[in-house]
């Protein structure tokens, strides 16, 4: 997808998992999540970059072994929106983002990939749906870039969803990944597929 830059947000603390969230490794696989997330970014959006927060070396370590572009969030303890803010100030010559989460291994290349043709062809931000319920990956136009870079909180981009609720479109698709989160080690075996 020409012009368009993956970013998978894998700052997070994973506190509600009890902590070492995105370096768990998944059931069947063995694979860490987030380097399994990472990886099917990476085969929808070659050109892709992963936020990270500082100090957290296993997973920045994990993230170099597979020739990830790392941007390190200085202050991603503020919340998911500055981590999102970093990964599109870091990758500002694109002419779109497409936000994908770490903690979502069971989302589909196929599903990421549809989105950011979505988002070529409408220059509008792209939500996919699943079952009517709106899930991740988002994509932006890079008309949103002032708007991202100001993100904090942990809403994420939701305020700019609501915000510009005409310039959204949903894109119905067959995948149950899109919102499929890990927030608790019981979400593991609730994930579709079983990985």
């Amino acid at each position: 997808m020409a012009g368009v830059c993956g970013i998978l947000l894998a700052a997070g603390s994973g506190s509600r998992f009890g902590g070492g969230k995105l370096m768990h490794p998944l059931p069947g696989s063995g694979v860490p999540m987030a380097i399994h997330a990472w990886r099917t970014v990476k085969a929808a959006l070659p050109d892709s970059a992963v936020v990270v927060r500082p100090g957290d070396n296993a997973l920045v370590a994990a993230f170099r072994a597979e020739g990830a572009r790392i941007v390190e969030c200085e202050d991603a303890g503020d919340g998911m929106g500055r981590s999102l803010a970093s990964g599109v100030r870091a990758n500002a010559y694109a002419n779109g983002w497409i936000i994908a989460l770490g903690d979502m291994p069971s989302l589909r290349a196929g599903t990421i990939a549809a989105v950011a043709r979505a988002l070529e062809l409408h220059a509008r931000i792209v939500v996919p749906t699943f079952a009517g319920k709106r899930g991740h990956p988002v994509g932006f136009p890079a008309g949103f870039h002032d708007e991202l870079v100001a993100l904090r909180g942990d809403a994420g981009a939701r305020t700019i969803l609501n915000t510009h609720a005409d310039q959204v479109i949903e894109l119905a698709l067959d995948d149950a990944g899109t919102l499929a989160d890990v927030d608790t080690p019981a979400d593991l075996d609730r994930l579709p597929g079983g990985s």
